[in-house]
């Protein structure tokens, strides 16, 4: 008995060494995992979305050596008093108004500062374009119509084989992909779980096999669409994506601070929302758009696919928001009204006629509350007509 009871002992303290071990050798890995389950809570968003390279791998995108691109400042703008509601209510933590190129307000709210590098999310995707527009005017890319296995071979019997590019611009590629944040088995946190452990979001990717429709014939806004558009773009250059938007997009504006991508255990970057930069650098690069992609006198993103990209060319339905190349154009939208638009209340809103850019950073947990969206619009537009004389 004694000697069974000594055997249970060793047995019992091999699995504790073991357990310590494992943690040890899986610390970081654990670390990124819990850092994942948390990311949202109520007490830590505000935070987390200030630090995201705290808790994941990440990667910078290098501004270059050249010098700060100017942002004057403009006479200080008088918002609509519904602004002061709508920054509470939607947990707001940045708010740059540009007119006529020039800031006419900047405020920094839940203990927020100009200095914060935010998490884009999904506005993200809009800078991934702009790259593409570039590297189609270059020819690295021959046509938005070459299927993507052209280019990402590894795509092939995957549910991507027989989407073109411009399908997947267009979230049109058909795939079946679980979108809900608020699901933590949809296949969007199964993948932030990957990245957390390490996984490569390039093999799963390769591994999504399902299929709701043909390609280009609708619309669903898939968020893994835009890691395939990354696929294609490493296929056509061989070359990683924060070296090349450092190269054609960062580094010719001039930024105010490094911008980073959060990566995947590859160190390929997280491009479908991933990027953080601060909220001047969001609205320069909306200002460059309102620009048709000229800034500080050089021509960054051709004219042709500002205006391509940013037109509702998706096939979405009737009654669903306007899509482009990875763009958002809100109903009713008046000619050159287009914004970028990520999770939890991130926005560059641009209106070119009226000369506004709006770059908006929040940590709203109500984002997806019926109306929110639209109440969101609703303040651009209204900041901008108080600022035309409306």
């Amino acid at each position: 008995m004694r000697k069974a009871l000594k055997w249970i002992g060793w047995l019992a303290l091999m699995t504790v060494l073991i357990t310590i071990a494992v943690g040890v050798w899986k610390r970081e890995e654990i670390a990124r995992l819990l850092a994942v389950n948390s990311l949202f809570a109520e007490d830590k968003i505000v935070s987390n979305f200030s630090n995201m390279n705290a808790a994941f791998l990440s990667v910078p995108v290098p501004r270059g050596e050249g010098p700060v691109s100017p942002l004057p400042n403009g006479p200080e703008a008088r918002l609509p008093q519904e602004t002061e509601a709508w920054i509470k209510d939607h947990a707001v933590t940045s708010l740059v108004v540009l007119k006529d190129g020039a800031v006419v307000h900047e405020s920094y709210h839940l203990g927020t500062t100009a200095g914060d590098r935010r998490i884009s999310w999904s506005v993200a995707k809009s800078y991934l374009s702009a790259l593409i527009g570039i590297l189609l005017e270059e020819g690295a890319i021959d046509s938005l119509d070459d299927p993507v296995t052209k280019y990402a071979p590894a795509l092939v019997d995957s549910a991507y084989d027989g989407s073109t590019i411009r399908n997947v611009l267009n979230m049109a590629s058909g795939v079946v992909f679980d979108e809900d944040y608020l699901d933590p088995d949809s296949d969007i946190n199964r993948m932030g779980r990957v990245i957390a452990l390490g996984g490569r979001l390039d093999d799963f990717t390769v591994d999504l096999k399902e299929s709701f429709a043909d390609p280009g014939t609708d619309w669903q806004y898939v968020s893994i669409d835009t890691h395939v558009l990354s696929m294609v773009v490493r296929g056509a250059t061989d070359r990683s994506i924060p070296t090349l938007l450092s190269e054609k997009v960062i580094a010719p504006m001039g930024l105010e601070a490094e911008p980073y991508y959060l990566t995947d255990g590859a160190g390929t970057a997280f491009v479908l929302g991933g990027l953080n930069l601060t909220s001047r650098d969001y609205a320069r690069f909306g200002q460059m758009y309102l620009q048709n992609g000229r800034w500080n006198g050089e021509q960054i993103v051709p004219a042709d696919w500002v205006a391509a990209s940013t037109r509702a060319s998706a096939p979405t339905g009737p009654d669903e928001l306007g899509y482009g190349y990875q763009w958002w154009i809100p109903h009713g939208a008046r000619e050159g009204e287009f914004l970028a638009r990520g999770v939890y209340g991130q926005y560059i809103y641009i209106n070119r006629a009226a000369g506004v850019v709006i770059a908006t950073t929040a940590a709203h947990r109500g984002f997806r509350a019926e109306g929110a969206h639209e109440r969101n619009v609703e303040i651009f537009r209204a900041i901008t007509d108080s600022l035309n004389g409306g």
